[in-house]
This record gives C-alpha cells, sequence and structure tokens, in this order.
C-alpha cells in the first residue's frame, strides 16, 4: 500500500524543508506555514522515496525535505499519474496539477550530483478538502 513516509515544511521558496510530526492543509491553499502555500496551481508537491534512493545511489547524503518536496511517499508511481488526477492522503483530497517543473537556478543537489530528480519525478497538486497529514498516513489514488 502507498503511504506517506514524512511531511516537510519550510517558511520560504527555495530552500530545503524539514520533517515535522504532522502539517495542515487548508482547501484552496496549501500547508498552513509553508512557504509555498497561496492561490495557485502548486499549492503542495510531492515526490517518492524511490526519486530519492536514486539520488542517493549517486552518493549523496539526501534524506526527505532535501528536495523542497512537502509530501514525501512510498509505493506509488507519481510521475505516471495523469494532471486532473486525485489522490486521498491521510484525511485530505489532493489534486495533480503539475508533473515536474523547469529548474531555473541550478540548486545544490545539482552540483553536488550533477542531477537532481525533482524537476522530472517530483508532482504538485491543490488542495481540494483540507486536514491533517501524518507520517504513515495512506495514499490512494481516487481517479486517474
Amino acid at each position: 500500500m502507498a503511504r506517506v513516509e514524512a511531511v516537510c515544511i519550510s517558511e520560504n521558496k527555495g530552500e530545503r524543508k524539514k520533517p515535522v510530526e504532522s502539517v495542515t492543509l487548508r482547501e484552496n491553499h496549501g500547508i498552513v506555514g509553508d512557504g509555498h502555500a497561496g492561490d495557485w496551481h502548486r499549492q503542495i508537491s510531492l515526490l517518492a522515496t524511490e526519486s530519492i534512493d536514486k539520488m542517493r545511489a549517486l552518493g549523496l547524503d539526501v534524506t526527505a525535505g532535501d528536495f523542497a518536496e512537502n509530501i514525501t511517499t512510498s509505493g506509488i508511481d507519481l510521475v505516471s499519474l495523469p494532471i486532473g488526477s486525485r489522490l486521498q492522503v491521510g484525511e485530505t483530497l489532493l489534486e495533480v496539477t503539475q508533473i515536474g517543473k523547469e529548474c531555473h537556478t541550478r540548486c545544490a543537489i545539482f552540483y553536488q550530483a550533477g542531477d537532481c530528480v525533482m524537476p522530472k519525478e517530483g508532482i504538485f497538486a491543490k488542495v481540494i478538502t483540507g486536514g491533517v497529514i501524518r507520517s504513515g498516513d495512506g495514499v490512494e489514488t481516487i481517479l486517474q
């Protein structure tokens, strides 16, 4: 079963996020207290542990939040989800709005490894139904 491995936040954009015990999501906003929240299509970012493991295989000492993702998952192929897919994550409902992103400035991870997984394998979503997400919560595809 797919699950949440970590939930992470940061005050500002452009910095690594720190794992926390739980996060509160607000409908059409994102994570309360996170720098990426707001009225736009990339309210929440998700990245699979399996993607982070690819960077570890290159010799990097990286963990959840290091790629600025809000939700680190396992057991679900995030990049194969079509835009518009809905995910039940804990008590929240998210809608996938973007797969990958253009990386305008090279991050520290890119300079260390010569590559970064977030632009290719990270996904973004907006919050349809708010609530709390914790590490260990299930992730289920509702609509594809």
